[in-house]
C-alpha cells in the first residue's frame, strides 16, 4: 500500500433521511452533544453536526468544553441568512453545496438552487468569521464552480480546500456508489484538495473500504446509513465509527486524531 496520510473519519450525527423509522440518533440537544463526544472518544476527528436552531453558540461551546473534535456545521441546503447562528457559533468548518440540491427522501423532497453569487458570498462570510468551507461535491459541475471561486481569488489556493464527495443520495444529483464513479470523480479533483466520501444506503461499506484503501477519507454516521450491518441498526454513532476504525486498522490505515486532522486540512 502507498504511504497515505492518516485517514480522517467524519461522524455525521443527524437523522437518516431514507430510514426515518430507525431513530437511533439524538432527539435532544443534550443527546446530540453526548453523541458528538462519544464519536470523538471512539476515534472520529470531525463531527458533522446540524446545530439546533437558536442554540448554535451554546451547542458548540458545550461540545468544546468536553472534547477537541473538529466541528463541521451542516445543513448546506439552507441560505446564508438562515445560518447566521452557525456563523456566530464559529465552528471550524461549514458545509457549502457547490451546485444545486435535488434530493428525494422518504418524507421530504429538496430542490434548492445555489447560484455562483451565493457561493461567492459564502467565501466572503466564511473568511469574515474564520470558518473553512467544506465543499459538497455531487458531480463534476461542482469542480467548475470551485475553480471559478479560486480564479476570482475568493479562496486561498495555498491552503487545502476541503471536499466531500457524495454518492447514492437519491434525487436529481444522484450518482452510483461504484468504484468507477469514485475513480472518475477523484481524477478530476483540483490540486491541493483533501477529500472525504459520503455514501447513502446499504452499499456504503463496499465503496468506503475501496476509498480508504486508496487514500481517501470517509464520512459515516446515522445521516448517511444508520446500520452497523444490513438490517441491523447501530446502537449509536460511536458504534458506527468504531466499526470503520477496526476496518482501517485491519487494512493498515492509521486514523488521525483531531490535532493531526487539523494539520492535514490546514486548520488552525
Amino acid at each position: 500500500m502507498k504511504d497515505y496520510k492518516k485517514i480522517i473519519i467524519t461522524a455525521t450525527t443527524a437523522n437518516s433521511w431514507i430510514y426515518p423509522e430507525v431513530k437511533n440518533w439524538a432527539q435532544t440537544t443534550d443527546e446530540l452533544i453526548d453523541d458528538v463526544v462519544e464519536c470523538y472518544e471512539a476515534g472520529a476527528a470531525v463531527a458533522h453536526v446540524h446545530l439546533p436552531r437558536g442554540k448554535e453558540v451554546e451547542t458548540v461551546k458545550k461540545i468544546r468544553d468536553r472534547c477537541d473534535i473538529i466541528i463541521q456545521a451542516g445543513m448546506s441546503s439552507e441560505s446564508i441568512p438562515k445560518r447566521e447562528g452557525d456563523f456566530k457559533a464559529k465552528p471550524e468548518m461549514m458545509s457549502v453545496m457547490l451546485t444545486h440540491h435535488a434530493e428525494h427522501f422518504t418524507q421530504m423532497k429538496v430542490d434548492i438552487l445555489h447560484p455562483l453569487n451565493e457561493l461567492e458570498d459564502y467565501c466572503k462570510k466564511c473568511k469574515e468569521y474564520n470558518i473553512k468551507p467544506e465543499w459538497e461535491v455531487w458531480h463534476h459541475g461542482s469542480y467548475w464552480n470551485l475553480n471559478n471561486l479560486i480564479d476570482k481569488a475568493l479562496l486561498d489556493w495555498s491552503k487545502p480546500n476541503i471536499l466531500t464527495l457524495f454518492f447514492n443520495w437519491p434525487g436529481g444529483t444522484w450518482s452510483p456508489p461504484s468504484y468507477d464513479e469514485y475513480v472518475h470523480r477523484r481524477k478530476h479533483i483540483p490540486p491541493n484538495c483533501v477529500h472525504a466520501v459520503s455514501v447513502m444506503g446499504e452499499d456504503q461499506m463496499k465503496l468506503l473500504v475501496f476509498v480508504l484503501t486508496h487514500g481517501g477519507n470517509i464520512r459515516v454516521g446515522t445521516e448517511d446509513y444508520p446500520f452497523i450491518a444490513k438490517g441491523v441498526p447501530a446502537k449509536n454513532n460511536a458504534e458506527i465509527v468504531k466499526n470503520y476504525i477496526d476496518i482501517c486498522r485491519h487494512v493498515g490505515r492509521d486514523v488521525a486524531d483531531p490535532s493531526e486532522a487539523r494539520g492535514i486540512m490546514g486548520l488552525k
